[in-house]
């Protein structure tokens, strides 16, 4: 089972169960909106993680970038558009041969 965390956009609207169909079981979604998000922790169970660039601020995206690293978790960051987001789940498919 492969857990998906994705940051950024108010609402995913049908990327979800897109991503759902691409093999990602559990979709985990914070919108980024609020200033307490960026003291939340990376959850144990998600095995990537997907920053989408034009719906974030900086300092969250800085964040998220270095807790993935300390978690030793792949993140993957791209706009909020399907092909976008279905070019990052093809690296990452192919680097972990899912």
């Amino acid at each position: 089972m492969t857990s998906l965390m994705v940051v950024g956009a108010d609402h995913l609207g049908n990327i979800q169960d897109k991503l759902k169909t691409k093999g990602f079981e559990n979709v985990l979604h914070i919108d980024g909106r609020k200033v307490q998000v960026v003291k939340r922790a990376i959850p144990d169970h998600v095995d990537i993680i997907l920053v989408l660039t034009d719906y974030i601020n900086h300092n969250l995206a800085k964040v998220i970038k270095q807790r993935a690293k300390e978690s030793n978790k792949p993140v993957y960051f791209c706009k909020r558009s399907w092909s976008s987001i279905q070019q990052i789940i093809g690296e990452f498919k192919l680097s972990k041969k899912i």
